[in-house]
């Protein structure tokens, strides 16, 4: 073990048994010290925990690098320090702090309001739990100058998280983004005012949750399929998280009336005990939910991850077997009614547009081309299709956005993704297909034939700790140097470095047109197959997204054009060294 990193985060850990810590924590880090495996202690103290552009995530615990009230309270302080020098001389700046279902969240979103209203900002409380698109809606609503919301979103158990909002209700961009991250890196422990101004602490709740149900029926296309399908049997769960109360009230507002609830996953808990990880892109976390649907033969099964801003679909297939949708499937069932409908009944005035992330399917494009609806494309994180919103306000149209991790935006009071606002419209969407003799599996059928079938596979290699974080940075940085010539027997014939801005297709470089760089690679081959690769900006992951395309004759032909595609991603695979 490195006897010099050793002694760096011995250094930093002695730090921690001063009286500036309670004797909780000062009591976990002598532990770490005197433990003569040295784990805990490197993983805890190697490195501050970073408060990059999009706020906080980690382990909660003690120690630099974990989640904790100083670390959040440091980040607070230096959030408080950077909203007072951007709105100086303003009156009555105001901040809204919410939270999830986390072990500690309470904790944390009381921290930063006490430390915000010391700093003499006004805080907007939440009294308990609620999702993260209401916090959003929230600091727009009242006009606030920022936002921060303490959740982990999807992550496991042990994480929390801290998201940080600015005045537009969307996660902070440049330039506030490294102006907060430089006043955050500043502070020390002995700045933080912990002691709150209690005269600058509301508690909101009922009147916010009135006013974000009346939004979210801005989402609404068709009224009338809802009213001759009120009855469509829906099962949902919230996953112990903030969507148990909203999202079942959200559509009893829209007129569904077979509303059934997976009572075991609607206890609040962090602890997450029915399921192995929260994450609705695990189809675990769908069980208990297939199973109650199974037994009340639902249309369909949803649910919205912990913080209720993702969620999940599950259909019936022919055979009436439970078919988990995957992200893409999702967005490009959501892009498609919204279009096809609005033009249905008149809705488009021709000034409408779509946004999804480039590692999303290319399919909802063709989709937005077909019908001249104008499509974008940007970075993974809904900050940008939140920009995209802003930078186009009062001038063009926003019908819908997304990106392939269960993230979409059907409206555009909210400025993040919004679980209680998609699945309504899934609903509607599942009603719609019923109403024409469909359930929503035939509706992705009839999607495939008309605009061309494409699988999609993600990969997520793990790599923890702080050599872990070494490695994937080295494994970027040999795809950079040497990028694949091939993939999946098919010559690559366009490669896109966001890092560098360029792009080399068939052999000539041009520069790509994007608002900042982002550690991203694209390899694009000629039969049509796009691979994108980043590192996770919230876990120790290097991702891989690939998205090939083929050949689908018929609805019955999609297991087998599944099959295909599946063999091209293993050949795919192979050639990264994956």
């Amino acid at each position: 073990m490195d006897q010099e990193l050793i002694k760096q985060c011995t250094a930093e850990a002695q730090k921690w048994l001063s009286p500036a810590f309670d004797a909780e924590t000062q009591a976990e880090v002598k532990a770490m010290l005197d433990n003569e495996d040295k784990t805990a202690l490197i993983d805890a103290f190697y490195q501050n925990l970073e408060f990059g552009t999009g706020g906080l995530r980690g382990i909660m615990g003690a120690g630099t690098n974990r989640m904790n009230k100083y670390i959040v309270g440091m980040a607070t302080q230096g959030f408080a320090n950077y909203i007072n020098k951007a709105f100086a001389g303003k009156k009555g700046i105001s901040v809204v702090v919410g939270h999830d279902c986390r072990n500690n969240s309470r904790l944390f979103a009381e921290t930063v309001a006490d430390i915000f209203s010391a700093n003499g900002i006004k805080a907007y409380l939440f009294e308990s739990l609620r999702p993260t698109p209401e916090i959003s809606f929230a600091i727009r609503q009242l006009g606030a100058q920022a936002g921060v919301n303490i959740t982990a979103s999807h992550n496991p158990r042990e994480y929390n998280g801290y998201k940080a909002y600015w005045d537009d209700g969307a996660q902070v961009l440049a330039p506030h983004d490294t102006g907060i991250i430089d006043e955050v890196n500043k502070v020390t422990i002995d700045q933080v005012k912990f002691e709150p101004n209690n005269d600058l602490i509301q508690i909101i709740g009922g009147e916010m949750d009135i006013d974000y149900l009346n939004a979210v029926h801005e989402a609404l296309v068709d009224q009338e399929v809802i009213n001759r399908q009120k009855d469509l049997c829906i099962v949902y769960s919230p996953l112990h998280g903030t969507g148990r109360v909203i999202i079942p009230a959200a559509l009893r507002t829209w007129g569904f009336q077979n509303i059934n609830v997976v009572k075991e996953q609607m206890v609040v808990d962090g602890n997450f005990p029915t399921v192995v990880s929260p994450n609705p892109e695990n189809s675990e976390a769908m069980t208990l939910g297939m199973q109650l649907g199974t037994k009340l033969n639902a249309d369909l099964v949803l649910a919205s991850d912990p913080d209720a801003d993702r969620l999940a679909v599950v259909c019936r297939d022919p055979k009436g077997e439970w078919c988990i949708l995957n992200g893409n499937q999702t967005a490009l069932m959501l892009s498609y009614y919204i279009i096809e409908n609005k033009k249905k009944l008149g809705q488009l005035k021709g000034n409408e547009f779509m946004v999804k992330t480039i590692v999303t399917t290319e399919t909802i494009a063709e989709i937005a081309k077909r019908n001249n609806v104008e499509i974008r494309d940007v970075y993974t994180g809904f900050k940008w299709i939140a920009r995209e919103i802003k930078l186009s306000e009062g001038v063009k149209k926003y019908i819908g956005g997304g990106e392939e991790s269960f993230g979409y935006l059907p409206f555009d009071k909210v400025r993040d993704k919004d679980s209680p606002a998609s699945i309504c419209l899934l609903c509607e969407i599942a009603a719609w297909a019923k109403d024409n003799g469909m359930t929503l599996y035939d509706l992705l059928m009839k999607i495939y034939l008309d605009y061309g079938f494409a699988y999609q596979n993600a990969i997520s290699v793990t790599k923890p700790g702080k050599s872990g974080a070494d490695e994937i940075k080295q494994m970027m940085e040999d795809f950079r140097q040497t990028p694949p010539t091939s993939l999946g027997g098919s010559p690559v014939v366009c490669v896109k470095d966001y890092k560098t801005l360029k792009m080399v297709e068939n052999g000539k470089e041009s520069a790509l047109d994007m608002p900042a760089t982002s550690n991203v690679l694209q390899w694009f081959t000629a039969d049509g197959t796009k691979i994108s690769v980043r590192p996770s900006g919230t876990e120790p992951k290097i991702k891989f997204y690939v998205e090939v395309k083929g050949e689908m004759g018929c609805a019955k032909c999609y297991p087998a054009a599944t099959a295909e595609a599946k063999e091209k991603v293993d050949a795919i695979k192979a050639d990264l060294g994956l």
